[in-house]
């Protein structure tokens, strides 16, 4: 029988489910299953299960109430295993992996931040700031020719890269040392950094406070987004 699997916590967590459901429609009654003294908390795998906000939102849920009562390692959305004896042959391999990570964990919650730039605000600042990138405007403006449109393209995508690596690194001084952990992301679109840190709850209020002075610092040109706290997916 396919089980889905939400967290693995110590064999000492109290790992309460009163009142709990899982996935599915209608949801699937929470079990906990313990091995290595270490306990996963899984659930029959619903048909047709798919990423449905209820079914996304009872994972959290099951996640948050876990994580109140002490460490969790979080599992993404989507965890199967094929059969219970699959999931007791994990935890007994990777004991030692899984019991470091909790304590590593212990008292922490990530979050993950990222940060883009409000193009057209950037745009008009790097034409203010670049003589250059003014003269190839103009000039661009002036005669349409494509080369000149080519060449400022150019100019611009180079000053953003050069700022947004710089912008990144700054993140990365004043944040990391607040945090037990960081882990770097691939950007997308237009962010230029997306990093997740894990920061012990005693340094929370620090964390964001610091957080919030970088965003007033750079201003209306850069767009900063602070997701926290979430169970540590990007450390388990």
């Amino acid at each position: 029988m396919a089980v889905y699997v939400y967290a693995i916590v110590a064999g000492s967590h109290p790992a309460s489910l009163d009142g709990l459901t899982g996935v599915g429609d209608p949801p699937e009654k929470l079990d906990t299953l313990s091995e290595a003294d270490l306990t996963a908390i899984i659930s029959p795998v619903p048909e047709g299960l798919r990423a449905r906000r209820r079914d996304v939102m009872a994972h959290q849920t099951v996640l948050q109430r876990l994580m109140a009562d002490g460490t969790v390692l979080p599992l993404r959305f989507g965890m199967v295993a094929s059969e219970p004896q699959e999931i007791r042959e994990a935890l007994t391999e990777r004991a030692d992996f899984y019991r470091e990570r909790l304590h590593t964990l212990a008292g922490c919650a990530e979050y993950l931040l990222k940060a883009a730039f409000d193009e057209d605000l950037m745009l008009r600042q790097i034409l203010q700031d670049s003589p250059e990138a003014q003269r190839l405007n103009e000039e661009s403006r002036r005669s349409g020719d494509p080369d000149v449109k080519v060449r400022l393209g150019e100019l611009v995508a180079g000053e953003l890269r050069e700022r947004g690596d710089s912008a990144a690194a700054r993140v990365l001084e004043v944040l990391r040392p607040l945090a037990r952990e960081t882990k770097e992301n691939e950007p997308h679109g237009n962010d230029f950094v997306s990093v997740s840190f894990l920061v012990e709850d005693a340094r929370q209020e620090e964390f964001v406070t610091a957080e919030s002075r970088l965003a007033e610092e750079w201003g209306e040109s850069y767009q900063f987004r602070l997701h926290g706290p979430l169970p540590p997916y990007s450390f388990v």
